[in-house]
């Protein structure tokens, strides 16, 4: 059954080669003064930062540039980033780079004029802004968070061992982005393959809930057939422009909360990863599909029949003659194999967790209610382990 449900998202998108010749078009419709953003200075290198001023000198903005936002964006760096577009009264912020400068950028947006920690107000609080809120417009350069459509913000408080997303509704969803798959074609294979998991997971997440047999679910079969096809040929040739531009286009559709629709939603393989990334610093889909495989097979038995659907209608696992549960773990058997040849970190030890980390990690992970199976404390515990 599909659940009763309001959609809208308001962001405008430039898709394809070239798309960064619309940027002049969406830049005169605001004031004079915009904020780039960026992230460790990879756009310097590859030239699409000077191919951005460019656009944004001919337009006669005044700029104000905040660089070197890092893969996980800090509560310390949001306070600094709010500060630069209060004091410069910063008309637009223009985000340039992957889904932490985009995260990051709509956090500043609705901290800015805060009035508040913003920090304890959106991330601990989980209030929602009643300030005026700076319009952000994206380029983007890395797939895989669907930041370039939705209002998603996460952000990590070191001192608190926090790593915590915050979804805005829809006034602080980009009013605009770029995406030019070409723009992709630089990344590493690290952060490349990392991004083609967290698309994986953005999917997965929203599948693994509420009823079956919803068109939510039918799109999210087809999203992730086309993400495994095409990740197999991007990761032998990453200017395949037909699998990447592919590969964007589902990102965005993964998250831009089409496929939500209808779906409780699960979430809490996200919990735990950003749990590990508020410990580890690790990179995003990295730590996502550190846990995932420990995650699935737990609840595996508490949503069978939908474990067994995804086997057969994601990964062609023939059913004839077989259990369900036989079906359901040569489905997860497939995935895991199709993970391990992309070349993704399967376990936390890899990305620098230890037993000892194991209890605080677990105090870290947020319980989500949407699931199959809302976790307990100790059951953290115990897949975490697992996925060590």
């Amino acid at each position: 059954m599909l659940g009763n449900f309001t959609f809208c998202n308001p962001t405008r998108l430039y898709f394809g080669e070239g798309a960064i010749d619309n940027l002049k078009g969406e830049l005169d419709k605001y004031g004079k003064t915009v904020m780039l953003v960026y992230g460790g200075g990879s756009i310097k290198k590859n030239g699409i930062y000077d191919k951005v001023v460019a656009v944004l000198k001919d337009c006669g903005k005044t700029i104000v540039e905040d660089g070197g936002v890092m893969p996980n964006p800090t509560s310390q760096k949001l306070e600094e980033g709010a500060r630069i577009a209060r004091e410069n009264n910063v008309d637009l912020i223009l985000a340039v780079g992957g889904g932490s400068v985009c995260d990051y950028s709509k956090a500043v947006s609705v901290s800015a004029y805060c009035g508040d920690d913003p920090w304890e107000k959106y991330y601990i609080r989980f209030e929602e802004p009643t300030c005026k809120i700076i319009p952000v417009g994206c380029v983007l350069t890395m797939v895989g968070t669907g930041s370039e459509m939705n209002g998603g913000a996460v952000i990590t408080n070191h001192e608190q061992k926090l790593k915590i997303g915050h979804v805005f509704g829809s006034e602080v969803f980009p009013k605009f982005s770029v995406l030019d798959p070409a723009y992709t074609y630089t990344l590493p294979k690290y952060q490349m393959i990392a991004g083609f998991y967290d698309i994986m997971s953005h999917i997965l997440e929203q599948y693994f809930s509420g009823e079956d047999d919803n068109t939510s679910d039918y799109i999210s079969e087809g999203l992730l057939r086309s993400l495994i096809h095409s990740s197999r040929i991007a990761v032998k040739n990453p200017r395949d422009y037909e699998a990447r531009s592919n590969i964007m286009w589902t990102a965005t559709w993964a998250l831009n909360t089409l496929v939500a629709q209808g779906k409780t939603t699960d979430w809490e393989v996200h919990m735990l990863g950003q749990a590990v990334g508020a410990y580890t610093d690790a990179t995003h889909g990295m730590t996502l599909a550190a846990v995932s495989m420990a995650y699935y097979r737990y609840i595996l038995p508490y949503g069978l029949k939908k474990f067994a659907r995804y086997a057969v209608n994601v990964w062609g696992v023939n059913a004839e003659g077989k259990t369900d549960e036989q079906v359901a773990n040569e489905g997860l058997a497939a995935m895991e194999s199709w993970m391990k040849d992309l070349g993704l970190v399967m376990n936390l030890k890899e990305l620098g967790v230890t037993s000892e980390m194991i209890e605080g990690i677990a105090d870290a992970t947020l319980i989500m209610q949407g699931g199959y199976k809302v976790l307990t404390r100790e059951e953290v515990v115990n897949i975490l382990k697992a996925s060590m």
